[in-house]
């Protein structure tokens, strides 16, 4: 018999969480013979929603209106799948797994651990993820007994990695860009994504460059308004460099997936950079790897999971060796408060920490990248290989599957389903 799961994300929107739940839904999917997934959108901050008609969204509206009705008539659910900040999980089904993809920075805030205890399962999306749950520890007292108490994270996080996408017939974006030799930056503008650095320290070194920035970027939303906010922070941080070779084109607007991954394999847009402070995986960063485009951002945080890989030379001392390279131009960073405009009640914590990518190293990247593209080049292609191979949809889909289902649960699922074909089931020595 399936199990009615409920799904509670932002699935409609065009936000990371967005995009995480839609991976949920996805994984959920590929196996419509242990699951009978229902749907509960929610908002996510001021991020603009999906606009598409594809049979994806299709899909999601017909299980959102199932879910209204079979809810608004008191029906229960088996699962509920949470896909939010842990601040928004709640007690809604018999088992409750909360998915998120954790903080930025070296600690989370209290109530993160208390949901997290509150939950059966918790997903996290990177290794850098969980270790910020398992790193934070709160001391305290009862206010009564005044006994000595300590918060920390009791339960077993798993980590469950975003899949790589396959496209076919990629749009042609008709990019006028007047340079053969062009960077991409992609991020919203924000304290965290350490973005007017970026384009500041990109015009300074290459200002005298025939090469070109393509930024696709907004401030909160992807309105007109927004569109307009956006340009006067550009025009205002350019205003220095009047003389200046290097081109900056700005991409405001809503874009499809495909047509941002059309961004990854133009031409002329030879390398990916970023300045982050802390990601909790990387998606752009991520999506431009496994399209091979070589990468310039810090070592810190999500990304590692995928900008490292085992070796894949012909060494067969470094083959056997366990400890990962890198796969991407490492910008050097230092680990230090965050700021305090940065703090974020109940989410980013004033005493946490984030990196912060050193000015000079990210420089020296970039000049390295356009002198010796070949050998980035190269880099690029090898680690697209290997994380094709690793970050297949179909592998981590069963992963994410394996968290949410014990294996023998999912023993018997699969015998009572066998059962109802009537075919017979042989038991393996």
């Amino acid at each position: 018999m399936r199990k009615k799961v409920l799904v509670r994300a932002p699935v409609l929107t065009r936000s990371g969480y967005g995009e995480h739940g839609r991976f949920v839904l996805r994984a959920l999917r590929s196996r419509e013979d242990l699951f009978e997934v229902y749907v509960i959108p929610v908002n996510w901050g001021e991020t603009g929603w999906l606009t598409s008609n594809n049979e994806e969204r299709k899909w999601m509206d017909e299980r959102i209106k199932a879910t209204a009705e079979y809810g608004g008539n008191g029906g229960q659910f088996d699962i509920s799948i949470q896909v939010t900040i842990p601040n928004e999980w709640e007690k809604m089904a018999p088992i409750n797994i909360g998915v998120t993809a954790g903080i930025e920075t070296t600690k989370v805030a209290p109530v993160w651990l208390e949901k997290v205890n509150m939950m059966d399962k918790v997903i996290t999306i990177s290794e850098h993820s969980k270790n910020s749950f398992l790193n934070t520890m709160y001391e305290g007292a009862n206010s009564q007994t005044h006994e000595k108490m300590i918060l920390k994270c009791e339960k077993g996080i798993n980590v469950v990695n975003y899949p790589v996408k396959k496209y076919e017939n990629l749009p042609d974006l008709n990019l006028e860009l007047e340079y053969d030799f062009n960077y991409l930056a992609m991020a919203q503008s924000g304290p965290r994504k350490n973005l007017e650095n970026t384009i500041r320290w990109f015009v300074e070194e290459n200002i005298d460059q025939k090469v070109g920035l393509v930024l696709k970027t907004f401030i909160k939303n992807e309105s007109k308004v927004d569109r307009q906010y956006t340009e006067e922070m550009l025009s205002s941080l350019l205003s220095g460099y009047p003389d200046r070779k290097c081109k900056i084109y700005l991409l405001h607007g809503e874009m499809s997936d495909a047509e941002i991954h059309s961004l990854y394999v133009h031409p002329k847009i030879k390398c990916m950079i970023s300045t982050t402070h802390g990601e909790g995986f990387g998606l752009p960063l991520f999506e431009a790897a496994y399209s091979a485009l070589p990468v310039v951002a810090p070592g810190w945080s999500g990304q590692c999971d995928f900008l490292y890989a085992p070796y894949q030379g012909t060494d067969a001392k470094k083959k056997k060796s366990k400890v990962k390279q890198p796969y991407f131009s490492e910008v050097d960073y230092t680990l230090g408060p965050i700021p305090e405009y940065a703090v974020w009640e109940g989410v980013l914590q004033k005493d946490s920490m984030w990196c912060y990518p050193q000015e000079g190293s990210f420089k020296m990247k970039l000049r390295r990248i356009r002198k010796n593209y070949k050998k980035w080049e190269k880099r690029a292609t090898t680690l697209q290989k290997w994380i094709l191979e690793n970050f297949e949809e179909e592998l981590i889909y069963k992963k994410f599957i394996d968290n949410i289902v014990d294996k023998e649960e999912k023993k018997s699922d699969v015998d009572a389903w066998l059962r109802e074909l009537d075919l017979d089931i042989v038991e393996s020595s």
